[in-house]
């Protein structure tokens, strides 16, 4: 399948094979195993892992890797944080890639109006 340079450009692509022929995928991976650990160093957070500053989360309208619209998949992170924002990114999964204007006008409406001190 050809690349679409839309999406990646082909200068982030060798970019990105670069580092994975490099590293691997050990440390990528690694988010997705290790639940006990995961589970042990998260009994042993701060607030019982609860956040009090504000976090953004996006979602992506047609993220088919982690489906969070619509569904109960992301109840424990609104369930973690005190001043949560979330809005949806018409994107699939690599959405700073498919939508990096719509995911930094996020992040800057996020900033502007949670953080504006960070903006002078």
């Amino acid at each position: 399948m050809p690349i679409d340079t839309s999406v990646l450009t082909e200068v982030d692509y060798c970019a990105y094979v670069s580092a994975l022929e490099r590293n691997g995928f050990f440390g990528p991976d690694a988010w997705y195993m290790n639940a006990e650990r995961n589970r042990d160093y998260a009994r042993k957070a701060v607030h019982q892992g609860r956040l009090s500053l504000p976090v953004l989360f996006l979602h992506g309208a047609y993220d088919t890797v982690c489906q969070t619209v619509n569904s109960r998949l992301a109840d424990p992170m609104r369930a973690a944080c005190a001043d949560l924002t979330e809005r949806v990114v018409q994107s699939g999964h690599w959405m700073a890639q498919e939508q990096p204007i719509a995911v930094n006008r996020a992040l800057m409406a996020f900033i502007a109006g949670k953080l504006p001190e960070l903006l002078r």
